[in-house]
């Protein structure tokens, strides 16, 4: 198959102007992200192995339009296209993932060289465009036999995860200067394990808890292995997090809320940045499940970055009288934002004060023990329309460019509150297979034909453009 070109979008004023007073700190950091399950593609080429994501998709009824992530954006192949992209946009980093299937196609035993061969590429590639790396290490794509020996349920999938950061770090440690270990582990808990929305699939409920402490155990081992192989290196962890509003002021509203917070965002970052779990006597537990001596410490053990995926506010309430919520025992239900809120495709509420309020509050409830924030994940999905112009291909996505406008500022007023905010990444580079929602949800700077591979940026790419190449130095 040749090569698909790469035309350029025709570029309308967007909604909200780059050349408006948004500005940022000298020194921050510019970028976009992707991850490996979403945008490669080749999910059987050079020895790669399967992970959850290929059996979830392959079940009928999973994936709601039944596409799979065979071919994607086929970045796998046409990533030298994409870093040129990158260097288009002007962007200082690139966040991608890493697939552990690739690397260790069975999750145990001995590398696969041609896996680590094309991630070197790429890492090389960056270096030659002059753009910094900021790979994950675990984006979601469990390899299947450690999912079929008990995933992360349990605690030798932390163990296994720690030596596959280590074949990483012996082959990239020498030119990769940051890592993320983990994304999202509120989302494997919560969709993955307890209400089965996601790979691996499990509808467990509170039963998918000890997926939470394997997950974060698994970083903590991460981190020292990371800091064993490159002592200079700088190391984080992405969590997702949300601003939790109670539907009403009624008690049992505001204490739903409390519970809600705490299983999404309290229990996933008081670990890593306190060293100790939440209050979970919400839930019936006395103590976290599967915790053993020592965990804790290497949990907790001090990251040079904070990484904050937000994309919008839940609203929550007390579990309706017969609702699922309340017959699975939960204490709170996530319930529609008030009448009149703007959404996203996907049906997000689009609040973009709400991600001050939760930068602001994670500085307010963690303090000294919250280290410099990086925003690893934020944008949006709409329906985009590819019309053509006089000069080429255009997607005028105007309602995009005035997501991130809003939340950008939302970032800017969180420091001038005094939040150490160092980078930002916006979600997408690329449309890319959106999990679940297979290709219905469009969240890409650029527009991806995924018949042909043909890559059209949007005007949302010449407007951040404009607005990095405006930032002070």
């Amino acid at each position: 198959m040749q090569d698909a070109p790469t035309t350029r979008a025709t570029t309308a004023e967007p909604a909200a102007a780059a050349e408006s007073a948004l500005r940022l700190p000298a020194g921050f950091r510019w970028g976009a992200a992707t991850a490996a399950f979403q945008i490669e593609g080749a999910t059987d080429a050079e020895g790669r192995g399967p992970s959850i994501w290929d059996t979830f998709t392959a079940e009928p009824g999973r994936v709601i339009d039944g596409s799979n992530a065979l071919v994607a954006a086929d970045s796998y192949r046409r990533f030298r296209d994409d870093v040129a992209l990158l260097a288009e946009l002007g962007a200082s980093d690139y966040r991608f993932s890493i697939a552990w299937p690739r690397v260790q196609p069975g999750g145990t035993g001995p590398a696969n060289a041609a896996g680590l061969d094309s991630y070197e590429r790429l890492v090389d590639a960056l270096a030659e465009a002059g753009i910094d790396p900021l790979p994950t290490l675990y984006h979601w794509d469990l390899p299947q036999p450690l999912e079929d020996a008990g995933g992360w349920l349990v605690r030798d999938t932390a163990e296994r995860f720690a030596e596959y950061v280590g074949l990483v770090l012996d082959r990239l440690g020498d030119r990769v200067g940051r890592w993320i270990t983990l994304n999202e582990p509120a989302m494997t808990t919560l969709e993955g394990y307890a209400l089965g929305t996601q790979a691996p699939g499990r509808q467990l409920m509170l039963g998918a808890l000890p997926t939470v402490h394997h997950q974060l155990l698994g970083h903590g081992l991460a981190v020292a292995a990371i800091r064993a192989a490159a002592p200079s290196a700088e190391v984080g962890i992405t969590n997702n997090h949300t601003l939790v509003v109670p539907a009403g002021d009624s008690a049992a509203d505001l204490m739903a809320a409390g519970a809600f917070d705490l299983i999404y965002n309290r229990i996933f970052a008081g670990p890593v940045l306190t060293g100790a779990y939440p209050d979970l006597t919400a839930f019936g537990l006395e103590e976290f499940p599967g915790l053993e001596a020592g965990d804790l410490e290497l949990i907790s053990a001090p990251l040079d970055f904070y990484g904050v995926n937000f994309y919008n506010p839940t609203y929550v309430a007390a579990p309706a009288a017969g609702s699922e919520f309340a017959a699975a025992g939960l204490p709170f239900e996530p319930v529609a934002p008030p009448e009149g809120t703007p959404l996203t495709g996907f049906g997000w509420p689009i609040v973009p004060a709400a991600f001050t309020e939760l930068l602001v509050g994670l500085r307010r409830d963690y303090g000294d023990a919250l280290p410099p924030v990086v925003i690893t994940e934020n944008g949006a999905s709409f329906v985009d329309e590819v019309v053509e112009a006089s000069d080429g291909r255009a997607v005028h996505d105007a309602e995009r460019i005035a997501y991130l406008d809003g939340h950008l500022r939302a970032v800017a007023a969180a420091i001038e509150q005094g939040v150490d905010v160092r980078g930002y990444f916006a979600w997408s580079l690329m449309d890319n297979f959106e999990w679940a929602q297979g290709y219905t949800q469009r969240f890409g700077l650029v527009h991806v034909d995924f018949e042909t591979g043909e890559r059209t940026r949007k005007d949302s790419f010449d407007w951040y453009r404009r607005l990095i190449a405006a930032q002070p130095l």
